[in-house]
């Protein structure tokens, strides 16, 4: 071993201990890494839940602020199915808990080219099937709601998120988003509670039935059912949300299962059956006490 004070000492220390702390960084994302995914799992059901406004029905505050045994019950009330986007159809060979919207959008074998004409999100791909979810009480009886997973190019990336529909699908419950790179205090308003919060209640299409909420330029006007405020300073990412919106819920995204689940919704004898917000005592009950 060369002595420790020469050069080649020096290289051979250096050598070692980036070694080691390589060997050591690499454990710790091996050891970490079930807990990220954990905790991503969890990042996205509670952006589905407060898309769905069920956090706020049930105990007047948002999935941010609940625990996480409380997240994990309301989440019982979730369905998850796969939905071929051109047909509108079920799909029951595929497992929703494999579907992975980033690899399935930019997979050729999985995913079918955008025609961004007359609604464009931006983006150059979608995928041919996509993993919809359905907010039912308990988890069983009428559907509440529909949250459809939805994706389209902000000012500096791609922004993620969920785009919830009451049981008449023409009216928005809400829309978040869990990933995106827009600048804080500009684009990144998406995230704001009050601007999320004007979402509720918006027509999302108009008589003729096409697409039609959008983000306004300046503030929405009070008689307008279609618009919310505009982001200030940001008026990329305020197109790119409304263009992701109109897009998903065109018939080139959405459309198709849309009309499919209306009859079927209709069949069930769910249509024009207002949903049950109140909460079950023994539920929201128990619930608080397990966030105490």
């Amino acid at each position: 071993m060369p002595p420790k004070d020469s050069v080649a000492g020096t290289f051979l220390i250096a050598t070692l201990l980036c070694v080691v702390c390589s060997l050591a960084v690499s454990a710790a994302a091996v050891v970490l890494r079930p807990y990220q995914i954990a905790n991503e799992k969890l990042d996205q059901q509670k952006n589905i839940l407060d898309a769905a406004g069920l956090p706020n029905d049930e105990f007047g505050k948002p999935a941010s602020e609940l625990t996480r045994e409380q997240i994990e019950t309301l989440y019982t009330w979730v369905g998850e199915e796969m939905v071929d986007l051109d047909t509108g159809e079920y799909n029951t060979e595929l497992e929703p808990g494999n579907f992975d919207i980033m690899e399935s959008s930019t997979n050729p074998k999985l995913s079918t080219e955008i025609v961004s004409e007359p609604y464009d999100p931006g983006e150059d791909r979608r995928p041919k099937t996509m993993k919809v979810f359905f907010v039912r009480r308990d988890g069983a009886g009428p559907i509440r709601q529909v949250v459809l997973p939805v994706y389209g190019k902000g000012l500096w990336g791609t922004l993620y998120g969920y785009l919830a529909l009451k049981n008449d699908l023409k009216t928005i419950q809400g829309l978040t988003f869990y990933q995106h790179k827009e600048t804080p205090g500009l684009g990144g308003e998406v995230d704001n509670p009050g601007w999320k919060k004007q979402w509720e209640g918006l027509r999302l299409y108009n008589d003729q039935g096409e697409p039609s909420a959008m983000v306004a330029k300046g503030p929405a006007p009070e008689s307008d059912p279609y618009s919310v405020d505009g982001l200030s300073g940001a008026t990329i990412t305020a197109r790119g949300v409304t263009g992701l919106v109109r897009y998903w819920a065109s018939d080139e995204g959405y459309g198709p299962f849309l009309k499919q689940l209306e009859a079927q919704i209709v069949e069930e004898g769910e249509a024009g059956k207002p949903a049950d917000i109140e909460s079950t005592t023994s539920t929201a009950n128990s619930l608080t006490k397990s966030g105490a």
